[in-house]
């Protein structure tokens, strides 16, 4: 596990755990100050991340950050985690119908919206300006399938810093978790009908997608049998579980590197086998956790802070604004229509869209992969990819935040939190 454990070796040294406490204090200090203006303390963290990072003040270099990737790894885990152990199976029986029918117009009307505004203003992008309409559809589709990713992340640490509850909060979460699965099976395909419409050099297309049919199966497959085997020792054990939770991540973590796997979607599945499986113990392991969730998100999103790149958005700042601002429509319009179609409380869907926006970790691990399917192209592709994920990354919180607050879903102890809207009846 000398992966996980490189911190503690000989390549990390003094200056490299020097570097990683200053930036998580920074991180802290900037949330803490942004917090009186409600802005979530996770944007400041992002902030912090950006300013102390290569983009900004450079203390945080990029080989330190290379050496600080196993730790993000394992915040990941332990977010992934928590989100998966956030799904009962009768909240599933009471919600799924509802969640699936969201997900499913919200998916489409996303996923053609963006499609439709990249092919529109595809004469900006210098390498898609004079490819044939077959091959710009191509690599439209596939910046679509990587746009519509929503971030577990970020709505894990919202709900967890704002302690907010309600139906907006669970439907959120609960399109998040579904919608993070269906698109990376959505991207699989999307993927073999791009490299049969602009098929890529050599046969480096065919194995990334079976890496990626690989990452879905075996992401499910892992996450169950790690699941049922922490689901046996809270049943039989149930000792020391703050230990053991966060032994599990560890694990999780290196057996997702080692079997190339995705560990947000294997800690995901874990989590919830562990929940529902766990003989009522399921909910024990999960506060205990959540003890350490702060300093984990702190750590998360100031690493991904400090991998954010200003200086990629303004040049692209043509491109990337209309697809933010028609993303964001096509999640609106399609909360709505989802809502309506499961006849759930208007107020709902019209709330819970603005936690859809945030990215994260997936969507930059899908525009990584369609850099190596077309190394020239899809390298462009990836940057647009980034810089539109950066401003969703940035934007993203505060707009859920928002949603919360008008839904009333806030903790009680926050001044700007009122009345919660009622649970919904489904027909």
């Amino acid at each position: 596990m000398g992966g996980i454990f490189v911190l503690g070796g000989a390549d990390a040294g003094a200056p490299t755990l020097m570097l990683f406490g200053f930036l998580i204090l920074g991180a802290y200090s900037v949330g803490e100050l942004v917090k009186p203006f409600g802005i979530p303390k996770i944007v400041g963290y992002l902030l912090a991340g950006i300013l102390f990072g290569p983009p900004g003040l450079g203390y945080v270099s990029k080989p330190v950050l290379a050496e600080l990737n196993p730790v993000s790894n394992l915040a990941i885990a332990l977010i992934a985690f928590l989100a998966g152990a956030e799904l009962q199976m009768e909240e599933i029986k009471a919600r799924g119908a509802a969640i699936l029918k969201m997900v499913s117009v919200e998916l489409v009307l996303s996923f053609v919206s963006v499609t439709a505004v990249v092919l529109v203003l595809r004469e900006q992008l210098p390498f898609m300006a004079t490819a044939p309409l077959p091959e710009a559809a191509a690599f439209s589709m596939l910046f679509a399938a990587v746009a519509v990713v929503h971030s577990p992340a970020v709505t894990m640490a919202l709900l967890t810093e704002t302690r907010a509850s309600g139906p907006v909060a669970r439907y959120t979460l609960g399109v998040v978790l579904v919608m993070d699965v269906a698109v990376v099976l959505i991207f699989s395909l999307v993927l073999a009908a791009a490299r049969s419409m602009a098929p890529p050099a050599g046969d480096s297309g065919g194995v990334q997608l079976g890496a990626v049919v690989w990452e879905i199966g075996g992401s499910v497959i892992v996450g169950a049998v790690l699941g049922v085997g922490i689901a046996a020792y809270l049943r039989f054990i149930s000792r020391e579980l703050f230990i053991f939770g966060l032994l599990v991540a560890l694990l999780g973590a290196e057996v997702a590197r080692i079997l190339h796997v995705e560990t947000l979607l294997t800690l995901l599945v874990a989590g919830f086998v562990a929940e529902n499986a766990g003989g009522g113990r399921g909910a024990e392991l999960r506060h205990a956790l959540e003890r350490a969730a702060a300093p984990v998100f702190v750590v998360f999103f100031a690493l991904s802070g400090a991998k954010i790149d200003p200086r990629t958005v303004l040049p692209l700042w043509m491109i990337v604004i209309p697809v933010v601002l028609v993303r964001m429509g096509g999640i609106w319009a399609g909360m709505q229509l989802g809502g309506r179609w499961a006849r759930l409380d208007p107020l709902i869907p019209q709330r819970a869209w603005l936690g859809l926006v945030s990215q994260a970790g997936v969507a930059i691990g899908l525009a990584t992969v369609v850099a190596d399917v077309y190394p020239t192209r899809g390298g462009q592709l990836r940057d647009l990819l980034l810089a539109t994920i950066a401003i969703n990354e940035t934007i993203g919180p505060i707009l859920f935040r928002l949603g919360l607050k008008r839904a009333g879903e806030l903790d009680a102890s926050d001044p700007s939190g009122v009345h919660a809207l009622p649970e919904p009846k489904h027909a």
